[in-house]
């Protein structure tokens, strides 16, 4: 397929960093995420022979086509399947589209752990609703995104990632509550108090990432119907240890721990930035939500623990994991002018483990999903925005 030299709507969708509250969003639990000035653009253009046609920038020569009327649930697999799961999704909404050519370009680490996935799906989501017309509010956008990931992809996450690609602001961090949907956007101005967020792409790649994080999941339902709960989220804190000793043994019990408490610290994380605290205060709590995603949880890995352990040595005032955890990134909070030092540091701890160096770089919060403006030049095999 050639693709034309414009795409007729272009839309931006950013990947996200956690800044906390891992692996409580499908506990109906607490969420406080950025999006990130990374992402995924996304072009359209309407074809009439009910075919999907798709095209990567960051993947030469990789095409995706299938017929509208083939979508189902395993069709298509590997990096397609998120843009054709949109698709499937939007039909299953009752939304019918007469085809689409789809070209996208990411700037996202892919495997960072950085939601390039998330980002992927919400970019040509918007994109599509654009394009077509369909109407559909950014909070439906997010249900469509939820739908192709879960069903479609068959991966069971929760709705942290693509919320914060729709539903993020610039300049804020975004609480979010799952089970209910409201959110609010909480100033996030780590720039004025001298401080930068770094991400720490370990470049580990995700080990048994499907099947760990589906198990997690199966803990958690098995925990929560084992105490009657509708979900974890309903176990308060101060009521977790006396509730613990019913569960049959320590496996769950480790499991339920950490979404109890990772809760707590979303709390007291917003709660220290709504009071006008020192941003250095929310530290010791980034720390503690990757000893319990390390210990508790159990989704850690060799080189998120040295990056946390190496940014904390360094001088960071915290430093976690973030992400679904097996590989990916860490975050660390350090001031403005300890970056180097963080970064030559956490470098040379990583040599000196025998493992490959590890990329580093500041972020600050950016919006969600926007329309660009940009035109998708044409190219041998592919597009790529000008």
């Amino acid at each position: 397929m050639r693709p034309p030299a414009t795409a007729e709507t272009c839309w931006f969708a950013p990947g996200r960093v956690n800044l906390i509250g891992e692996h409580t969003d499908y506990n109906d639990g607490y969420v406080l995420p950025i999006a990130l000035p990374l992402g995924v653009t996304a072009g359209v253009r309407v074809r009439a022979d009910r075919r999907l046609v798709v095209v990567s920038a960051n993947l030469p020569g990789q095409t995706v086509e299938t017929s509208l009327a083939d979508l189902v649930p395993g069709s298509v697999r590997g990096w397609g399947a998120y843009v054709v799961g949109v698709v499937w999704a939007l039909r299953e909404r009752g939304l019918e589209l007469p085809g689409a050519d789809v070209w996208v370009h990411g700037t996202v680490p892919r495997g960072a752990g950085l939601s390039s996935s998330a980002a992927l799906e919400c970019a040509v989501a918007a994109a599509l609703n654009h394009r077509f017309e369909l109407g559909l509010t950014r909070g439906e956008l997010v249900d469509v995104a939820c739908r192709a990931e879960n069903d479609f992809v068959e991966m069971p996450s929760g709705t942290l990632d693509q919320s914060a690609a729709m539903l993020c602001t610039a300049g804020h961090a975004m609480f979010l509550d799952t089970r209910t949907g409201e959110r609010r956007q909480i100033r996030l101005d780590l720039a004025a108090a001298g401080l930068r967020l770094v991400v720490i792409d370990t470049n580990a790649p995700h080990r048994l990432v499907d099947s760990e994080y589906a198990a997690r999941r199966r803990d958690c339902e098995r925990a929560s119907g084992l105490l009657h709960l509708a979900a974890l989220r309903d176990l308060a804190d101060d009521q977790m240890e006396m509730t613990l000793a019913r569960l049959p043994n320590e496996t769950l019990r480790r499991r339920v721990r950490h979404v109890v408490t990772e809760n707590a610290r979303v709390l007291a994380t917003v709660a220290a930035l709504d009071d006008g605290r020192d941003p250095r205060d929310i530290g010791p709590l980034l720390t503690s939500s990757h000893v319990s995603l390390r210990d508790d949880y159990e989704v850690s890995c060799r080189e998120l623990d040295i990056a946390v352990e190496a940014a904390l040595e360094a001088g960071a005032y915290g430093a976690r994991m973030t992400g679904g955890g097996f590989g990916g990134s860490a975050i660390a909070l350090v001031d403005r002018g300890g970056v180097q030092r963080l970064v030559d540091h956490v470098q040379n701890r990583f040599t000196s483990a025998g493992l490959a160096r590890p990329d580093l770089f500041a972020v600050t919060a950016s919006d969600g999903a926007r329309r660009k403006r940009t035109e998708f030049t044409r190219t041998r095999d592919g597009g790529s925005p000008r």
